[in-house]
C-alpha cells in the first residue's frame, strides 16, 4: 500500500482560537481521544508537537524508525467498539494483516516458522525439536488464547489506573470477579524456543521489567494470536484517526501546517491549564482542558513556571525511561534475501548487550515532490534491539558500535545479502534533519507509582485538574491496546469534566 494514497488532506489552519479541549502530542491514544471527542460534539484541536511523521528520509528512501508488530483488532474488543463508534473498525481491521509466516524464530541451531495453522506448526516444531516439539506447541497454543480469559474484564471499562482511594477500592473488587487476571503465564518454561518467544514481550509493551501475570500474558498473547502489520506502521494508524478527526470538524496542527505545530509552552491560569503557545507565534490557543499524548519528559519541558506547578511536575517525574529500541535499516533487492526468510523474525543473538533482535520486512518507499511510492522488487529490512536509554548520551561512536553489532547479526541472518545492499541507515544516526529523530519510537519505562495488575503507570488525572494524560505511560503493560484504552478513558474524563451532552445518547 502506498502511503501517498492515504495522505492526509487537512485544513490549512485552525478555525478558531478557543476550544473545548486541546490534545497535545502524536501518540496514538491522543488521536483516538481527539476523534472520539469530536464525534461526541466537542470542539477539538489536535497539536501533534512531537510528530515523527511516516518514517524518515535518507538518500531518497522513506525508512521506518523501528519494527512495529500489532495484535489483530479482534483481540482488543473494547478498542474495536470505540473504532466502530468512529466508523473505522472495518477500515482498520481490513488493513491489518498477519505476517508471512506469522512469526519466524531463529536460534543458534534452529529455524522454525510459527504459523497459526496448528498442524503445520506442530510439524515444524517436531521437525526441529523432536519430542520436545509437542510441549512447545501446547505452550504456544495456550499462550495465544490466554488473553481471551481477560477480555471480559476490559469490556467493563475498568478505572485503570484508579485516580483515588474509592476508584482503587472499586477496582480491587472488580479484579476479584475476574480470576483470569492472575493466571499463570503459559510460556513459563525455560525451553530455549519458548524463552526466545518471551523475548518478543518488550517489543509489544512499554515496561522495563514486567513481572505480574497480566503484563506477562495479555499483550504477548494478543500478538501471538496473529502477529500483524499495519501498512505504514503506528504513524499510519494514527493518521487514520487524525483524518477522521478532521472529517468530524476537529482542527489539526501537524507538520504540514503553515501555522506550525511545535508548542513553546503551556499557559496556566493559576493552577489550571489555560492554553498552548506555539513557537514563533503570539497566538494562544485556549481550551477548557488539555489531553496529553506525549512523553512525560517532553511535557515537563513545556511547563515553564516550575515553582507554581510542582505537583504536576512531581506527577510526571514518577516515570523513568530505562531502555530504548535501537534499530538499523538495510535497503536490499528482494532477490538478495535468503529463501524462506520470514517477514517477521525473532533472533536469539546470544548477545548479552542486545538480547533478542526483532527483524521486520517492509516494502521500500521513495518520495518525490512530496509523493511517496513503493519501489517494486526492493525491500527494507528493519532490525531492532533494546539498549539502555543512556546510550544516546554516550556519543556517536557508541551508537555506531551498536549499529555495527546489529549489522553483524543481520549478516549472519542473511548471508551474501550485504554485498547487494543499496543503503544502510540507523535512525539515531541518520535522521538528524527530522524533529522526531531525538524521540523514542518504543521506550521501556519504570514507575515509582503503585502498579495495579502490574500494567499501570502514571494516573490519568494530574494535580493540574484539567490536564489529563493519554500517552503510553498510562497503561504501559498493555502495549498498543493500553495506549488506545488510555485515549478512550481520557475522552470519557473530558466529557465528565465539561458535562457536555453526548448527541449519541439523545
Amino acid at each position: 500500500m502506498s502511503t501517498s494514497a492515504a495522505k492526509l488532506k487537512l485544513p490549512s489552519g485552525p478555525s478558531r482560537h478557543v476550544y473545548d479541549v486541546i490534545v497535545l502530542g502524536s501518540q496514538v491514544g491522543g488521536a483516538l481521544a481527539a476523534a472520539l471527542l469530536a464525534k461526541r460534539n466537542h470542539r477539538v484541536l489536535l497539536v501533534e508537537h512531537d510528530g515523527m511523521g511516516p518514517g524518515y528520509e535518507h538518500d531518497g528512501f522513506v525508512l521506518p524508525y523501528a519494527p512495529f508488530v500489532a495484535p489483530p483488532l479482534k483481540a482488543m474488543p473494547a478498542v474495536e467498539e470505540a473504532l466502530t463508534e468512529l466508523g473505522l473498525s472495518t477500515v482498520i481491521g481490513r488493513a491489518m494483516r498477519p505476517h508471512t509466516p506469522e512469526l519466524q524464530l531463529v536460534l543458534p541451531k534452529n529455524r522454525v516458522d510459527l504459523t497459526t495453522d496448528a498442524a503445520r506448526r506442530r510439524s515444524e516444531l517436531t521437525r526441529e525439536f523432536g519430542e520436545a516439539g509437542e510441549g512447545i506447541q501446547g505452550a504456544l497454543a495456550g499462550s495465544a488464547a490466554q488473553h481471551e480469559a481477560t477480555d471480559a474484564f476490559f469490556k467493563t471499562g475498568p478505572q485503570l489506573p484508579p485516580d483515588g482511594f474509592f476508584d482503587g477500592w472499586k477496582l480491587k473488587g472488580l479484579i476479584k470477579e475476574h480470576p483470569g487476571l492472575e493466571a499463570t503465564p503459559r510460556l513459563a518454561s525455560e525451553d530455549p524456543a519458548l524463552s526466545l518467544v518471551r523475548g518478543l514481550l518488550p517489543f509489544v509493551v512499554h515496561l522495563e521489567k514486567p513481572s505480574a501475570p497480566l503484563t506477562l500474558t495479555r499483550a504477548l498473547s494478543q500478538v501471538l494470536a496473529a502477529p500483524s502489520t499495519y501498512p505504514g506502521g503506528m504513524d499510519a494508524l494514527r493518521d487514520v484517526l487524525t483524518r477522521r478527526l478532521a472529517e468530524l470538524g476537529g482542527d489539526v496542527l501537524g507538520r504540514d501546517n503553515p501555522a506550525g505545530f511545535i508548542v513553546e509552552e503551556l499557559a496556566f491560569d493559576g493552577s489550571k491549564f489555560a492554553g498552548v503557545k506555539l513557537v514563533r507565534s503570539d497566538t494562544l490557543y485556549r481550551a477548557s482542558c488539555l489531553v496529553t499524548a506525549t512523553d512525560s519528559g517532553a511535557l515537563r519541558r513545556l511547563v515553564t513556571d516550575k515553582k507554581h506547578h510542582r505537583g504536576l511536575l512531581e506527577h510526571l517525574d514518577q516515570s523513568n525511561t530505562k531502555s530504548l529500541l535501537f534499530s538499523v535499516n538495510w535497503v536490499v533487492p528482494e532477490s538478495a534475501l535468503p529463501r524462506g526468510m520470514g517477514e517477521l523474525v525473532l533472533v536469539d543473538t546470544q548477545d548479552p548487550e542486545l538480547g533478542p533482535m526483532l527483524v521486520q520486512q517492509h516494502p521500500a518507499r521513495t518520495t518525490t515532490a512530496g509523493n511517496t511510492r513503493d519501489v517494486e522488487g526492493v525491500r527494507v529490512v528493519c532490525a531492532g534491539a533494546f539498549v539502555p536509554a543512556s546510550a544516546r548520551e554516550l556519543g556517536e561512536e557508541h551508537l555506531q558500535a551498536l549499529a555495527s553489532k546489529i549489522d553483524d547479526h543481520l549478516d549472519r541472518l542473511m548471508p551474501f545479502t550485504k554485498q547487494h545492499r543499496a543503503l544502510r541507515s540507523a535512525p539515531y544516526l541518520d535522521a538528524g534533519g527530522v524533529r522526531g529523530s531525538r524521540l523514542m519510537p518504543h521506550p521501556l519505562y519504570s514507575f515509582e507509582a503503585e502498579a495495579f495488575l502490574g500494567v499501570t503507570g502514571l494516573k490519568q488525572r494530574t494535580p493540574a485538574k484539567n490536564v489529563i494524560l493519554a500517552g503510553r505511560e498510562v497503561l504501559p503493560g498493555l502495549g498498543l491496546e493500553g495506549e488506545l484504552l488510555a485515549g478512550m478513558r481520557a475522552a470519557k474524563l473530558v466529557q465528565e469534566m465539561l458535562k457536555k451532552k453526548d448527541p449519541l445518547k439523545g
